[in-house]
């Protein structure tokens, strides 16, 4: 079991032994290798059963293109902007909601095909011959696994374990979800490759791949999952610009599959240029919807001029007529085109005026050109609040700080307030062109007057032919302007390294760091341990313990005895534990010298409680006596629990007490050992007074009989901690011997002995410390002198024999020594 001995290096020392500290720590070697080997197994064990982890990476560019269609005769103005804010944007994007939404959807990566591995489900996204078409408007089974076994080539059979009466379904049409109700057990099935599948929990198609290569009898699993969770997934993917190149964005994504990460990888970037191109072309798609609309009003207009114009010719000589009247039409076209380009102008800014006003979206503004508008302030403005407007929609998504969105709100105000100043400093310039336009048309018109009836008629309904011709065909080349611009427009972003598993990419599992980690707590769960228990133990120690906490001498130090009998010093005479007691003989002969005692001598030896090693100290004291020819008597008087008899195989039927009670002579008492000189008196029946009888003339009359026959006596008493009976004893002894126990007895005994000393209860005081054990400070035992004992092999070799037995590993190192010699 583990004990903390000696751990007292923190509070007998000034300084920190740190060599004594590494030995103390090293003693319980035998625990940090258990923890050592249950961490790194544990270690193990987690490394073998982790996926790997792969990293995939794409490397794209962003560079402003300009279309090669677009020139300066190009009558429509578009301005993209640059690409000063755009890595930003792309960035930004790239980790969007809705950006997101649009490739998982696109993928279907809500769907997750799984294989049985060694420990654990595997992601086989990619290498499963099959795929499933699912019904996005119906419910599928949500977060089940659902089990596929191919029976052959075209038949699989379905399996999906029911726990309850009811499952979740998802509809990923719009991601709602629903509950129905099922039978529980194991649902199992069979259907063809191809068959519709439908179920109140399943609708789907399965399909095999192109070459799907052997897959009858292999087993797979699908499952469907949460729609909002997937995306949240891959909004983690890792977005960085390159220092060198502002303009170079590195995508980056770690996964267990490899296939997975590199479609992604593609197919986001390729979701970017899309969006980014539909952005780009807002613009010119803008001007076309509006250009179509304007178109279907002005064919309407200029079919019925047509039909007007025929009527009109039917049975007449139009060739006269229209001689008459040709160099009027010329003239007259060209004015009512000037004001038709200045209307539509005019309507064109109070359009634009009335949308900026009662409008916060204006992504879907058209072209200033398409209304013939040319002023460079008012084409930039309006492409720039697209540009602003389009900025701020797609990063709603994806940005959740109100000081951006307040930024674009600003800069938006800004230039609405420029171009509504535009506007009106534009308007009134038209008013003043449609003014002298307008008279130049009333001078013509004035003169037409002049013309007979039929050429007027026939002025008036060309003039409007010919102006809804002119206006149709020059939307006409707007529009087809528009088409060349957007077909010819380019991207801004381009694939420099698309993402590809060319093999490797292998970046986890972190293997080293569960090692690291296994030492770390292999180390440190046992060193906590043992510190805790040494913290909460207030046990004695050590010599050191005993030297704080009182002043009594300390007269011997007793090792921890491996013997299973109690008699150490009589049959191992030569150990080093029978040295220890012949050392306390010594300084017991010393005491009695001091007192000037002639004749008997006699030892009491008590304790604070039971367990200490009252009996064991005084049978191998009185034995180390009678070893040296001294008549010696051990008097078993603990009458509350004897336990004496069971060391010489006597029974407790006769002893002290039934002289006590005058039963029994001395001499009937007595007991001869099989240890020469050795005699031993045991308790005898337990008694109900105990207390009392240690108390009697009589226990006065038996010690005074036994010093007429004894050299020593030696008294096994009670402990003096729970019972009175050793103090009552203690005036009939010449010294007083008090065990205590290394770990076993408390520091708050002591305290208790100093009391009895001070109040004299207690004369002639010594303190052994029995069962010690320093293994961890330099050798077990060196340092104490010969009254503490022996147990350095360095020193004891040749004096005494070995207290234990030695293991493999001793024997193997003495052979070696001795053929060293």
């Amino acid at each position: 079991m583990l004990d903390i001995k000696d751990f007292s290096i923190f509070e007998a020392e000034s300084g920190f032994d740190f060599k004594g500290f590494l030995l103390k720590i090293g003693s319980y070697w035998k625990w940090f290798i258990l923890s050592l080997a249950i961490t790194f197994t544990i270690a193990y064990q987690v490394n073998i059963r982790k996926e790997k982890i792969y990293a995939m990476e794409t490397l794209i560019s962003v560079k402003e293109e300009s279309n090669p269609l677009f020139t300066s005769n190009t009558s429509l103005v578009f301005n993209w902007g640059g690409t000063s804010d755009q890595v930003q944007t792309i960035s930004t994007t790239l980790q969007s909601r809705s950006h997101n939404e649009l490739v998982v959807d696109k993928l279907q990566y809500y769907i997750s095909y799984l294989a049985q591995g060694k420990y654990n489900l595997v992601d086989v996204y990619g290498a499963v011959p099959f795929y499933v078409d699912i019904d996005k408007t119906k419910g599928q089974l949500a977060g089940t696994l659902i089990g596929i076994k191919f029976l052959s080539e075209n038949e699989y059979q379905i399996r999906i374990p029911f726990a309850g009466n009811s499952v979740s379904l998802i509809s990923y049409s719009d991601n709602s979800y629903s509950n129905t109700a099922v039978v529980v057990g194991d649902f199992v099935k069979r259907y063809k490759v191809g068959e519709p599948v439908s179920l109140p929990f399943l609708n789907w198609k399965l399909q095999i791949k192109d070459n799907p290569g052997l897959y009858k009898g292999n087993e797979y699993f699908v499952q469907f999952n949460d729609f909002d969770g997937t995306v949240s997934g891959y909004r983690g993917i890792n977005v960085k610009s390159d220092d060198k190149g502002g303009s170079i964005i590195t995508l980056g994504m770690q996964g267990t599959n490899k296939a997975r990460m590199v479609e992604y990888l593609n197919s986001t970037v390729k979701m970017l240029i899309k969006r980014q191109l539909d952005s780009k072309n807002q613009f010119a798609t803008n001007t076309i919807q509006f250009i179509d609309s304007t178109l279907v009003a002005m064919e309407s207009q200029l079919k019925e001029t047509t039909n007007e114009l025929k009527s009109f010719r039917s049975g007449k000589n139009i060739y006269d007529i229209e001689e008459g009247g040709s160099k009027f039409s010329g003239k007259i076209l060209e004015f009512d085109v000037k004001k038709d380009e200045i209307t539509r102008k005019t309507a064109y800014y109070n359009s634009l005026k009335a949308y900026l006003k009662n409008s916060v979206d204006y992504s879907k503004l058209p072209a200033p050109s398409v209304a013939g508008i040319d002023d460079p302030n008012i084409v930039v403005n309006v492409s720039k609040l697209i540009s602003l407007s389009t900025q701020r929609s797609e990063m709603a998504y994806a940005v959740k700080s109100e000081k951006i969105f307040k930024d674009f709100d600003n800069q938006m105000e800004a230039v609405k307030k420029v171009l509504l100043e535009n506007i009106a400093t534009a308007k009134s310039a038209l008013q003043y062109d449609l003014a002298l336009v307008e008279s130049k048309i009333n001078e013509v018109e004035s003169t037409m007057k002049q013309l007979p009836e039929d050429q007027q008629e026939l002025i008036k309904i060309k003039r409007k032919y010919d102006l809804s011709d002119n206006i149709y065909s020059t939307f006409l080349q707007k529009r087809s302007e528009a088409d060349i611009v957007k077909a010819a427009n380019l991207s801004d972003i381009h694939f420099i390294d698309p993402a590809k598993d060319i093999g490797g990419g292998l970046v986890g599992p972190k293997t080293s760091v569960n090692y690291v980690l296994a030492l770390f707590l292999g180390l440190l769960i046992p060193l906590l341990f043992v510190f805790g228990i040494f913290f909460i133990n207030n046990s004695i120690q050590n010599t050191e313990d005993i030297s704080k906490l009182t002043q009594i001498p300390l007269i011997g130090v007793i090792g921890l005895s491996n013997e299973k009998s109690d008699l150490a010093v009589f049959e191992k005479p030569k150990s080093a534990l029978s040295e220890s007691f012949r050392a306390i003989r010594s300084s017991l002969q010393f005491l009695y010298k001091q007192q000037k005692l002639d004749g008997a001598k006699t030892l009491m030896i008590t304790s604070s409680v039971s367990g200490e090693g009252k009996t064991f100290c005084s049978l191998n004291i009185a034995t180390v006596f009678a070893l040296s020819e001294k008549r010696t008597v051990i008097l078993g008087l603990d009458l509350r629990k004897p336990k004496l008899f069971d060391e010489f195989n006597l029974t407790n039927e006769v002893g002290v007490v039934n002289y006590l009670i005058k039963q029994k002579t001395v001499d009937e008492i007595i007991n001869h050992t099989h240890i020469p000189f050795l005699d031993v008196i045991i308790s005898g029946p337990i008694p109900p007074n105990p207390a009392e009888m240690i108390m009697s003339d009589g226990m006065k009359d038996l010690i005074d009989e036994l010093k007429h026959k004894y050299d020593y006596i030696i008294l096994d008493t009670p402990p003096v901690g729970l019972v009175s009976d050793a103090l009552e004893l203690a005036q009939y002894c010449d010294v007083t011997l008090y065990i205590v126990r290394q770990n076993f007895t408390k520091k708050e005994m002591i305290t208790l002995l100093n009391n009895r000393i001070k109040r004299g209860e207690l004369n002639n005081t010594s303190i052994i410390l029995n069962g010690f054990q320093n293994k961890a400070k330099y050798g077990a035992g060196y340092g104490y002198g010969y009254g503490y004992g022996y147990g350095s092999t360095t020193y004891s070799n040749g004096y005494h024999d070995d207290d234990k037995p030695k293991t493999i590993f001793g024997k193997i190192m003495e052979k070696f020594r001795k053929k060293q010699v």
